[in-house]
């Protein structure tokens, strides 16, 4: 028995993994087989409309490998394939991979211009020789008590406002972002709180703000953080930036091009512009002190 769930599977969420755990439950000793798209095909539609990515394609791959899957297949959404309706689009998947039941969810959509569904599908299995199952869908209790569908579409509106929080209870993890240390206007490091710049990357950023956050470094170790995601309104920039200051990390911070992974634990205020430096290094102290207090759980 194998096993098949087709979709974007952006975040790789907690909707995803039961999907994955079902597939896994129906093919024991069998494979359990992802196919992807890599890029989203909304960028070959209409890049206007294709939404932030909560992962890389890479990180997408690494989490659904941590789950168990045996086989990841990207497919490029070229306008060929985008072309094919739902029934032409199975038939390729069956030429090329062997699966005895495809595990989706009970909104899932396929096909040109998504036009196909569960039942359709349903209907493709009996004619091809494969069963489909379909899977319920998550929810979850966010912060304020609010019930959450667990969608990648709901977590990306989460992360926009800043609550990343709530986002870690959809995804089953803190949101987190890979990227490379670039050279920065170093004012944090004349300020005596020395930061690693992001260069901007792929994966969405989370609403300006300050947050306390965990950085993983590239000798494996990891440290707690106080990141800034904005524009710094103190200085009168507008460049949208993220950088980390790790906390207690002695290492200096001047050399570049090294990757650096954040995971952003909790909110702590919304960026404001100081009258001065000195407001602004105490507020940094204080960043500092709260980032301790709400991440050294998730550190430990």
């Amino acid at each position: 028995m194998s096993s098949l769930t087709i979709g974007n599977f952006d975040g790789v969420h907690l909707g995803h993994r039961r999907l994955v755990e079902r597939a896994r439950t129906l093919a024991p000793d069998g494979t359990v087989t992802v196919v992807t798209f890599e890029p989203h095909p909304a960028m070959i539609l209409d890049s206007r409309r294709c939404p932030p990515r909560l992962t890389s394609s890479e990180m997408r791959r690494t989490l659904l490998e941590e789950l168990g899957v045996d086989q990841v297949i990207e497919l490029e959404p070229t306008p060929q394939l985008l072309e094919l309706d739902g029934e032409a689009f199975i038939k390729r998947l069956r030429s090329t991979q062997e699966f005895n039941v495809v595990v989706e969810g009970s909104d899932f959509r396929f096909g040109r211009g998504r036009s196909d569904g569960i039942t359709q599908l349903q209907s493709i299995g009996l004619r091809m020789g494969f069963e489909v199952d379909v899977v319920e869908d998550v929810s979850v209790t966010l912060e304020d008590r609010t019930l959450l569908d667990v969608r990648s579409t709901a977590i990306r509106w989460l992360l926009a406002r800043g609550r990343v929080v709530d986002a870690a209870i959809a995804l089953g993890r803190p949101h987190r972002i890979t990227s490379t240390v670039v050279q920065g206007d170093q004012r944090g490091r004349d300020l005596g709180y020395p930061t690693a710049n992001l260069a901007p990357g792929e994966a969405v950023l989370p609403g300006d703000g300050v947050y306390a956050g965990t950085a993983h470094l590239p000798d494996g170790t990891r440290c707690l953080a106080a990141i800034s995601v904005g524009t710094k309104p103190t200085f009168g920039t507008h460049q949208r930036v993220c950088e980390a200051h790790l906390i207690d990390h002695e290492a200096p911070l001047d050399d570049y091009g090294w990757a650096i992974q954040l995971e952003f634990n909790r909110f702590l205020h919304r960026q404001f512009a100081f009258d001065g430096v000195a407001p602004l290094i105490e507020r940094m102290r204080r960043d500092c002190d709260d980032a301790r207090f709400f991440s050294q759980g998730l550190h430990a």
